[in-house]
Parts: structure tokens; C-alpha cells; sequence
């Protein structure tokens, strides 16, 4: 009996160090990890608890559909913990390879995953939307602003949503065009595409173009320098990216929520909005002559309003519609 109950404890011991000893991994999806955009933003957070703890994590990008489950199996074999999937498309997979790894703690960005190891962090874009949606109204001087999103899925549209809210909210008589890339993943890397669909809404007045679509905005945005316009960056501080022409970004913390993660892993539901600090719009040397401080105030009462619950915007992802 003491002999087994020894041989527990050793082997118990043997487990916490292994498990404290464990590296993170982070697999991150089609667009890699410099798209300047959502998977950027995961690969900063990761690098700050990098920096801060000064221990090492493990990586992959992912180039095809089919490497996702693989990538994620092939972390959890080699007893990677916590392990974290960059995008809802990883959803599927992040629930299978957790269910088959009960012992690992894995987590999903932009997706619910509803299995005991798993933590699943999702964001209230439609906040975030609503604010930039707002400054895109008061800085138009057409009233006709657009919105470019990637794939068309409920997520985007969320986006897209809240900016038009957003929007109407500043100006009852604005106009709003929108346009989805694809229904692929392909739609979120292809700037070209993201220049056509911008031009076409620039055609119709729009004179502020809101891009959320990955990799695809970089077209979005050189459009709009090329036509004198605004564009809006999206989930990243899109701001430097053309100087000038970027009137603000919403920003979609996603590396806080990574970061978050490999700092403590939670598993269940964590749902990050303007209360929480997990979105909000960028403000910076690059824009801060395109935002005057009455936009600003408008757009920061707006932002206490919907923290106190004064305001409520409309989730299309929680309604099915757009209201």
C-alpha cells in the first residue's frame, strides 16, 4: 500500500513537471502571421509573453485547409500545452484533437469550442464597429461611406453590422455600400479583389471604406490613398500602414486574448467587448490630424454608452439580422 501510494505521488510529481515544463504552441491560420492583421495580432501576443517570461513556444502556419487537425495533433503528441487555434475556421479541429488529449488544455480564437479542456475567447466586434462606423459618418463629407468584408460568413457580418449602426447613429441620412470578397478562405488574401470591390464603392460616393478581410484590406487601403479617400483598418493598428489615408483602425485585441491564454489558461467562455478592453478604435501619430477632438468626443460618449448599457447595439450573429 505504501509502495503504490509512493509510486503515485512520484509519478504524480513527475506529471506537474512535466505540465510546467510545457511549451505553448499557437497554430496560425491561412494569411500567416505578418497578414498585418488578425493573425499578426496573435503572433504579438504571443511574442510579448515570450519577451516577458522569457520562454520559448512553439509555431505553425498553416497554408491549406488539410494542415490544420494535423498541426494540431502533431502539438498535442509532442505534449505542447496550452495549444491555440488562430481563427474559427480552427474551430473542428480544436474539438476533436481536445477531446482525443483530455490531459491538454487547449484554446480557440473567434470560435466556441464546448469540451471541459478547451477555452474558447470570443469578441464583440459589433462594439468596436459601432465606433469606427460612427467617425467613418462624421468624417465623409459624401454621407456615403462602404464596408469591404473577406469571407462572407455571420463573423463578418457582425463587422459589418455594427459599423453600419454605427454609422446611422452619427448621421440618420448616411448611405452605406458593402461587398463580401468570396466564400473561401482565399477571400481573405486577396488585396486585388479587396482594390476592385473599394473602387466600385468609391464609384457610388463613398468617400470611407471600412475593411475587414485580412490580408485583402491591403488593397482596400491602397485604393483609397490612391483616390484620396479614408479607409478604416481592421483587428491590428492598421494606421501606418498608408499615412494619412487611415482615418482609424478597429482594433480587435486579439493579441491580449493569445497572450492572455498562454499566461493562464481558463478553460470555458471568455467574451471580450468594450468593457473588457477587447476592442476599441486606434488612435496614434498617424491619424491624430484626421480626428478632430469633436469626432473624438462624440465617438468616447458613445463608448461610455455602450459599457453602461445606455446604448445597445445590435449583435447580427446573436439576432441573425441587422436591425
Amino acid at each position: 500500500m505504501k509502495f503504490s501510494l509512493r509510486t503515485s505521488l512520484v509519478a504524480a510529481a513527475a506529471l506537474a513537471a512535466t505540465a510546467a515544463f510545457a511549451q505553448p504552441a499557437v497554430i496560425f491560420d491561412m494569411g500567416g502571421k505578418f497578414d498585418k492583421s488578425f493573425n499578426e495580432a496573435a503572433y504579438n501576443g504571443a511574442e510579448r509573453w515570450k519577451k516577458e517570461t522569457n520562454k520559448p513556444y512553439l509555431e505553425f502556419e498553416v497554408t491549406n485547409p488539410t494542415q490544420r487537425e494535423q498541426a494540431i495533433r502533431r502539438m498535442a503528441e509532442r505534449g505542447a500545452n496550452p495549444i491555440i487555434g488562430i481563427g474559427f475556421s480552427q474551430g473542428g479541429a480544436i474539438e476533436k484533437v481536445a477531446k482525443e488529449f483530455p490531459k491538454l488544455n487547449f484554446a480557440i480564437i473567434d470560435f466556441v469550442v464546448k469540451e471541459p479542456n478547451v477555452q474558447s475567447v470570443v469578441f464583440k466586434e459589433h462594439e468596436g464597429s459601432f465606433l469606427v462606423g460612427m467617425m467613418a459618418a462624421q468624417a465623409s463629407k459624401t454621407g456615403k461611406v462602404g464596408f469591404v468584408g473577406g469571407m462572407d460568413i455571420p463573423l463578418i457580418r457582425r463587422f459589418q453590422c455594427g459599423y453600419e449602426q454605427g454609422a446611422k447613429f452619427a448621421n440618420g441620412k448616411v448611405e452605406t455600400f458593402a461587398n463580401m470578397t468570396g466564400t473561401t478562405g482565399a477571400a481573405w488574401n486577396d488585396p486585388a479583389r479587396g482594390g476592385e470591390l473599394a473602387k466600385a464603392q468609391m464609384a457610388k460616393g463613398a468617400d470611407v471604406i471600412f475593411a475587414a478581410a485580412g490580408g485583402t484590406g491591403m488593397g482596400v487601403y491602397q485604393a483609397a490613398k490612391d483616390e484620396k479617400k479614408f479607409a478604416i483598418g481592421v483587428d491590428s493598428n492598421q494606421n501606418h500602414i498608408q499615412p494619412g489615408t487611415m482615418l482609424t483602425s478597429m482594433l480587435k485585441k486579439v493579441d491580449v486574448a493569445v497572450y492572455n491564454v498562454m499566461k493562464k489558461h481558463e478553460a470555458g467562455l471568455t467574451v471580450l467587448g468594450l468593457k473588457e478592453g477587447g476592442v476599441d478604435y486606434a488612435m496614434d501619430a498617424n491619424n491624430d490630424k484626421l480626428v478632430t477632438a469633436d469626432m473624438r468626443k462624440k465617438v468616447d460618449a458613445a463608448k461610455a454608452d455602450i459599457i453602461s448599457g445606455k446604448i445597445k447595439v445590435v449583435d447580427y450573429m446573436a439576432a441573425n439580422k441587422c436591425e
